[in-house]
């Protein structure tokens, strides 16, 4: 097999490559925040239920999830440079079938196919960069960058759907992929030199397929669930064949000669702990993004681009510290830095607790920028810390790993939570109501519609002389919803700081406290693993 030896790599093929990697992440995460600030405009123009808009979400999300593992793979086997580029040839696609939508489902599809080019890009980028830079100590100044472009996106995404939205319709925040990964597409071809495993791998179809099914079945059932009842028969059926696929996939997978994921890497205590923190963090962080464009738009009625100023606080502030903290992973041990970090998120979010309807930006922006903060202290040490938690070659099926169980936590953040807000809001809004003076028969129509509709349908509704006192209503059901869900995601990212304080237990040569699965160089024993510790 033709593999390319990355210590002998120049600084300029690294640079490159490091470019390359920071457009292609950039490319994959610009989605997130762009569509989240929009779901206001999205639900108004194409008349769509909460649970809709959850899946406008998880529709994108999914697809990460889902196929990460496999496209890690794909590129491991065929050459990971063909698999960056058809990554951006997705994402190029499904932006331009979210810009020609006329209705949800339509735009589900499209964000399905972005997602799948995301799903494809970031164990890409991540591999690319683990083969150009083999130094873990270099490796982790390049992984900085690379989580510094995430964030950029993240940061971009709002005011780019702001002032899309300021002028034209909200289809045409997809536009701006279009160009970026196309052009990306011709300068990958020059710039990327291709890299395959060092050892022999195929497709693992059991597998694939049984991750896939449990993914997707998870999710269904709790969105459906949240939207209509978790005793529900569909409700029931979906997470019991999440179970059963899930069963499947461990079964397959310490059966298979050449796994997608190597069920062995689990014994690293460091690359359990970064995969655990990065679902449960996950979960509660974009969940979080959905439910604060909501609140943004449904409460404090802002237009995109206002909410989208709002937001930039967090991803500014974690883009100021990804830097620093890229150079800190040599001299603090990552157990400190995602353990303080987590600890950071978690206060920022029990203090958002305390927002209203009438809280002011600069009362909203101290709560919001050490959530900020925090993220940036820990997405670098954490992505860099489960790609150096196994040898080299391995780094490839690491970062897919690590990116899935991030991306599922991903895909449940907006399920999970939006089922809590709306359950929770449902349920006081008829008090709000009545304490609101709307009594009698129209407070009961305005309950009805809302369990059929959501809440979001009865801002639609024509609410004559009352409309005052129902949105005030409104928004306090909201806030009573959005005060369970922050208390929720607070103590998630609390209980993902204990598991980086059990598990992150010895600070290593990496920076991290972790220990390394090592691996024999053969194909016939690449499946073969054992723990060393460092």
């Amino acid at each position: 097999m033709n593999v390319t030896t990355p210590a002998n790599g120049s600084a300029d093929r690294r640079a490159a490559t490091l470019v390359m990697a920071c457009l292609g992440v950039f490319v994959a995460y610009l989605p997130v925040t762009t569509v989240a600030v929009s779901l206001p405009a999205i639900q108004s123009a194409l008349g769509a239920t909460t649970a809709q808009l959850s899946w406008v979400q998880d529709a994108f999300v999914l697809p990460m999830a889902a196929f990460i593992l496999t496209a890690g793979v794909v590129g491991d086997v065929h050459g990971r440079k063909k698999v960056f580029q058809a990554g951006l040839l997705f994402s190029a696609a499904g932006a331009a079938v979210a810009l020609s939508a006329q209705s949800v489902q339509t735009l589900w599809i499209g964000q399905a196919l972005a997602g799948l080019g995301a799903a494809t890009l970031l164990p890409t980028t991540l591999a690319l960069i683990s083969h150009a830079v083999p130094d873990h100590r270099e490796r982790g100044k390049f992984i900085g960058l690379w989580a510094t472009s995430l964030m950029a996106a993240l940061a971009v995404g709002p005011i780019v759907a702001g002032v899309i939205l300021d002028h034209v319709a909200w289809r045409w925040i997809y536009l701006l992929a279009i160009p970026v990964s196309l052009l990306a597409t011709v300068f990958a071809a020059r710039l990327l030199t291709d890299s395959r495993a060092p050892y022999e791998r195929r497709l693992d179809w059991p597998g694939q397929i049984s991750a896939t099914v449990a993914v997707t079945a998870l999710v269904y059932g709790v969105i459906e669930g949240g939207a209509d009842s978790f005793t529900a028969p569909k409700v029931l059926t979906a997470l019991a064949v999440a179970v059963v696929a899930g069963v499947a996939f461990v079964l397959a997978e310490r059966r298979s000669d050449s796994p997608m994921l190597d069920l062995a890497l689990f014994r690293s205590p460091a690359f359990t702990a970064t995969t655990l923190v990065a679902m449960i963090a996950f979960l509660a962080l974009i969940g979080f993004f959905f439910l604060l464009s909501l609140y943004f738009g449904m409460v404090q009625q802002l237009d995109t681009l206002q909410a989208g100023r709002r937001m930039l606080v967090v991803t500014a502030c974690a883009i100021l510290v990804g830097g620093p903290v890229g150079r800190l992973m040599h001299r603090v041990s990552a157990r400190v830095l995602i353990t303080g970090g987590l600890v950071v998120v978690s206060a920022s979010l029990f203090s958002l607790t305390g927002v209203g309807a009438d809280t002011s930006f600069v009362s909203l922006a101290w709560r919001l920028a050490p959530l900020g903060l925090g993220m940036g202290a820990v997405m670098t040490p954490m992505t860099a810390t489960a790609v150096a938690s196994v040898p080299h070659h391995l780094a490839g099926m690491a970062a897919a790993g690590n990116n899935a169980f991030r991306q599922l936590g991903g895909a449940l953040g907006p399920a999970v939570l939006g089922a809590l807000l709306t359950t929770r809001a449902l349920d006081s809004f008829p008090a709000h109501l009545a304490h609101a003076g709307v009594t009698g028969a129209a407070g009961q129509r305005l309950a009805t519609a809302a369990d059929q509709g959501g809440l979001g349908a009865v801002a639609g509704l024509d609410l004559g002389a009352d409309t005052g006192r129902v949105m005030g209503a409104l928004g306090e059901a909201f806030l009573d919803g959005l005060r369970l869900c922050l208390t929720v995601a607070g103590s998630l990212t609390l209980l993902a700081a204990l598991v980086a304080v059990v598990l992150l237990r010895r600070p290593g040569s990496a920076g991290a406290g972790h220990t390394q699965v090592a691996a024999s160089g053969g194909a016939a024993d690449a499946a073969s693993v054992k723990v060393v510790e460092v």
